[in-house]
């Protein structure tokens, strides 16, 4: 089985709701977006040997962790993703998934395997190829964010909000396009400032996850919101 893993945390009890899990970041995304806070798992790799790494930690930790999130660089680059799936689950561990939805077709096959998804919405889709580098990509977001609604797979969409793409009224206008498109669980995540890559830090602006106004107008669209701050 071929899985290349750029990163392990063997412990986490924020990134996969009501579990102890272990993170395994997967090497390797197409998209290319100027935020991006793993620019190290961007480039593909990886190991020969990484799933006897990560089955062997498992084993380790059977009775210890509930479960594995698979996140990223992006996991749906990896096309042995539905085998490592498996071989989790085989183990007796729930699985999650952190995806930006690049690869819908990859995703509705893994839908039934999931416990659990965070699925990142990363701006108004037909702004996306001037986010990720990648022309279509808008289209491949939407259609995993339909595909995922659709299952019934417990899940948090989640949207970074970055100053230098975002105002308060195109995140409110984004928001409104997801509540109507039936999305329920909501999370707003503090932007990072970038210090190195493709553009400078946003310095010391005020952040919207601060922002007082924004989040009560939020927490009205969406049963279930919260802000995630850096």
């Amino acid at each position: 089985m071929r899985l290349s893993i750029g990163g392990l945390t063997p412990l986490t009890t924020i990134d996969f709701p009501g579990c102890l899990a272990a993170v395994v970041f997967c090497q390797g995304c197409a998209w290319r977006c100027p935020y991006c806070h793993n620019p190290h798992l961007l480039p593909a790799g990886g190991e020969a040997g990484d799933w006897e790494m990560l089955r062997g930690f498992l084993e380790r930790r059977r009775g210890l962790l509930d479960g594995v999130v698979f996140s990223g660089g992006e996991p749906l680059f990896q096309s042995g993703l539905a085998d490592a799936m498996d071989g989790v689950k085989s183990m007796g561990f729930k699985v999650a998934l952190h995806t930006a939805g690049t690869h819908p077709g990859r995703l509705g096959k893994l839908l039934p395997r999931l416990d659990w998804v965070g699925l990142d919405i990363k701006t108004s889709f037909e702004r996306y190829p001037e986010l990720t580098g990648v022309d279509g990509s808008g289209a491949r977001a939407r259609d995993s964010l339909a595909l995922l609604l659709e299952s019934g797979v417990d899940y948090e969409v989640r949207t970074t909000a970055d100053p230098d793409l975002f105002s308060r009224e195109s995140l409110l206008e984004l928001a409104g396009q997801l509540a109507g498109r039936g999305v329920t669980h909501y999370a707003l995540q503090e932007c990072r400032p970038v210090t190195e890559g493709r553009r400078p830090a946003h310095g010391e602006r005020p952040g919207f996850c601060h922002d007082g106004v924004l989040l009560e107008r939020l927490e009205k669209m969406f049963p279930a919101f919260r802000v995630r701050r850096a």
